[in-house]
C-alpha cells in the first residue's frame, strides 16, 4: 500500500505554489507568474511586519513564519528572490519593515542580520521542501527549524560583532526572547503546509 505523503525518489516533487499554479511555457507567462507570486509574497511580508511586539533591540513579528512558509511554498529560487525583492522594497523607502518603516536604516541597524537572514532561510527551507520535506509534519518542522536557526544566527552575529554588543548581550536580546515563539511558529507552519498538500493530493 503506497503512502502519498512520502515522495517517491523517482517522481519529481514541486513546491506548493508550482502545484497550485504550474509554470507555463513562454517567457511572458513565466515572468507574469513570477511577478505575481513575488508581489504576493512581499505583501505578506509587509503585513506580517505590522503584527509586532516591540522589544529593546529587535521587535518580535510574524515575519519569520511567513519567510519560511514562502520558502516552503515557492521553492528555493522564487522564495529567496521574494525575500530579495522585499529587502529592495524597504531599501527604496517603502514602509514594509516593522514599525512600519522603510529606508536603509533597518538594513544597517539592529534588525539587519535578521533581515538578510530571511534570504538564506527562504533558500534553505525551499531547497528542503523541493526534496519532499513539505509533505511530512516532522520533516517540515525540521526544515523550518533550520530556517529559524539561520535567521537567528545571522541576527545574533550582526548584533554581537557588527554592532559590537558582544556575545552575552546579543544572546540575551537577540536569541532568548525568540526561542519559544520560533517553536510555536514551526509547529504552526509544519502543520498547515502538509495539510494543504493532502488537500491537493485528493483533488
Amino acid at each position: 500500500m503506497s503512502d502519498r505523503s512520502v515522495p517517491s525518489a523517482a517522481a519529481p516533487h514541486f513546491p506548493l505554489a508550482a502545484t497550485l499554479w504550474p509554470s507555463q511555457t513562454g517567457e511572458a507567462a513565466g515572468a507574469l507568474r513570477a511577478f505575481v507570486l513575488v508581489a504576493l509574497g512581499t505583501a505578506l511580508m509587509a503585513l506580517s511586519a505590522k503584527v509586532n511586539l516591540p522589544l529593546p533591540y529587535v521587535p518580535m513579528t510574524l515575519q519569520t513564519l511567513v519567510v519560511l512558509m514562502i520558502g516552503a511554498a515557492y521553492g528555493w529560487r522564487l522564495g529567496s528572490a521574494t525575500m530579495i525583492a522585499y529587502l529592495a522594497e524597504g531599501a527604496i523607502g517603502l514602509p514594509v519593515f516593522a514599525g512600519p518603516v522603510g529606508g536603509i536604516a533597518p538594513l544597517v541597524g539592529p534588525t539587519a542580520g535578521y533581515l538578510f537572514g530571511f534570504v538564506a532561510a527562504a533558500f534553505v527551507t525551499g531547497w528542503l521542501a523541493e526534496r519532499g520535506w513539505d509533505r511530512s509534519v516532522v520533516l517540515l518542522f525540521a526544515a523550518m527549524a533550520v530556517g529559524h536557526l539561520v535567521i537567528l544566527t545571522a541576527g545574533f552575529g550582526w548584533l554581537a560583532f557588527g554592532l559590537g554588543l558582544g556575545m552575552p548581550k546579543a544572546w540575551q536580546v537577540g536569541i532568548v526572547p525568540f526561542i519559544a515563539a520560533s517553536l510555536v511558529k514551526n509547529a504552526l507552519g509544519a502543520t498547515l503546509m502538509p495539510a494543504a498538500r493532502r488537500l491537493l493530493d485528493r483533488r
